[in-house]
Order: structure tokens, then sequence, then C-alpha cells
């Protein structure tokens, strides 16, 4: 018990740091940074940040038949996961961004349901429709304040996004029953790595590094050390303990950490759309996450 109540706190932590990342990172992109350059230094330093610690940890062999997960994984979990978000996240608000990732746990059963073959009940399919419908009406209507933002478009990014980290939770829980945190993180980076150059490679080389403020190097380094180091670790090692569902849970504590940030830095506004979107899509998580007490679809 105790093992699975600290597994939450640390699920809790990871959601803080997830929450100030949408601020944090929104002031880097595009002006100084642009979103796939920025994920490039993003993934780069994470991966020797775990390598380096990895030399003073237990050496665990991973099988050869395990790669291919691995590379799955990454590509899912570092790869289009990183991509569409920073990119989404540089042309749409921050409080939009992060209600749309609650629909993360929804996104999770659908592909629970199809990949693994959990049932679902009546009233998760309820859940699904009310919180997939506050999404769409999210993407197609939320606004941004910032100039020169592409709402629609990063709104719809950042749904890929959530879509790719839920697949990512459903392809990582076999390897995490099997390997440990840091192993399996060093390996995963070491693949989105390779899977992300090809794409940051250019945008990286467009970075006007002397023009940079001081204080945007302290949100690059955030980003590295606390929004990807720290926090994979944590949260793959509460993903040891939790299961897919429970963990992707905590992600509808974003929208009010992020939302809470934005408003007191100016960042962002609420309007009537954001608001009834949010509450479609917590209601449909709401359901979605509900124990199941009733009959089942398929029994």
């Amino acid at each position: 018990m105790k093992s699975k109540s600290f597994a939450l706190f640390v699920a809790f932590v990871v959601a803080i740091i997830y929450g100030l990342n949408y601020i944090i990172a929104k002031d880097v992109m595009p002006t100084y940074v642009k979103p796939f350059g920025f994920i490039l230094i993003r993934v780069s330093g994470a991966t020797v940040l775990f390598w380096i610690l990895s030399l003073f940890y237990k050496k665990q062999k991973i099988d050869r038949s395990d790669f291919g997960r691995i590379a799955l994984a990454a590509l899912f979990g570092v790869c289009i996961n990183m991509l569409a978000f920073f990119k989404g996240l540089s042309m749409t608000s921050p409080i939009n961004a992060s209600v749309i990732m609650v629909t993360t746990p929804i996104l999770v059963l659908i592909l629970s349901a199809i990949i693994l073959k959990e049932k679902i009940t009546v009233l998760k399919v309820a859940g699904i429709t009310v919180g997939l419908a506050g999404a769409v009406l999210l993407i197609l209507y939320g606004k941004s304040v910032i100039p020169g933002d592409r709402p629609v478009l990063g709104n719809f990014l950042i749904l890929i996004n959530a879509s790719s980290y839920g697949l990512y939770l459903i392809i990582v829980k076999k390897l995490t029953q099997k390997y440990n945190a840091l192993t399996l993180v060093k390996w995963l980076y070491l693949f989105g790595w390779i899977f992300v150059i090809p794409f940051g490679l250019s945008e990286l080389q467009e970075v006007v590094w002397q023009d940079i403020p001081m204080t945007i190097y302290f949100n690059i380094g955030f980003v590295v050390i606390f929004v990807t180091f720290f926090a994979y670790l944590l949260n793959l090692f509460a993903l040891i303990r939790l299961k897919p569902t429970t963990l992707s849970t905590f992600i509808y504590l974003q929208p009010l950490l992020a939302s809470i940030f934005a408003l007191l830095m100016g960042k962002d506004s609420l309007n009537s759309t954001k608001l009834i979107a949010a509450v479609l899509i917590f209601s449909g998580v709401y359901m979605v996450t509900k124990s199941n007490t009733i009959k089942r679809l398929n029994p």
C-alpha cells in the first residue's frame, strides 16, 4: 500500500512539472528556438544525462528480442509525442494545449480496447463520446491570445501528441515489468534521439545562440533537466506500480496548473469556449475512469 501511495505522489509531482512546462516551453518557441530544434536539444541533453547516470547504476542487459518494442515505444513516447506537442504548443495557447491533453485517459481506453482487448462499459462509451466532443470543440474554436498563433492546427497536433503518449503507455508497460526504470529510459531516449535528428537538425542549425537571453537559457535547462530527465524517470517509476489507465488520469491536473500559471503571468485568457470544452472533457474523463460497476458491453 505504501509503495502504491508513493507512486501516486510521484505521479502528482510529475503533473506539476508538466504543468509548468506549458508556460516555460511556450516562451522559448518559436522566437528563439523552433519546435523541432528545441526537441532535438531536449532529447540530446536528456539522453546524455540518462547514459551518464547509468554508469553509476547496476547494469541490466536488454534481451535482443525486446529492442523492437523499445524502438516502437521510443517512436511514440519520445519522437512523435514530443515533436507533436512542441509544434502544437508553439501554435496554440497553454490552456488549450493542457485541456486537450486531458483526453489521454480516453485515448488510452480506446487503444487498450483495440490492442489489449479490454472490455468497455456503457458508462465509458458515454465518457469517450462526451470527452472527445469537448476536444473537437476546443480544436475547432479554441482561441489563442498570442498574435501569429494557429490554434486549430496547434490544437490538433496536441491531440496527436496525446494519442501518441497513450499508445506509448500501453507499449512500454510490459517493458517496465521486466527492466528497471533507468535501463529502460536510457535506451528509449537513445532510440528517440536517432528518430528526432532528421526532424530537428535543420532548425537547430538556425538558432542564433548569442541572441538568446539568459532567462530563455534557464527555460531550456528546465525543460531538459526537469521536464525530460527527472519527469521521465519518475513517470516510469510510477508506471511500474500503477496501471496505464491510472497513471494517465493524472494528466487532468495539468490544465489546472497550466491555467493558474498562464493567467497569473498574462500568457493566456479564459473564455466560454474553453470553459465548456473543459467541462465536457473532464466529465468524459470522469466517466471513463469511474470504477466498473455496471454491465459490460462485451460480457
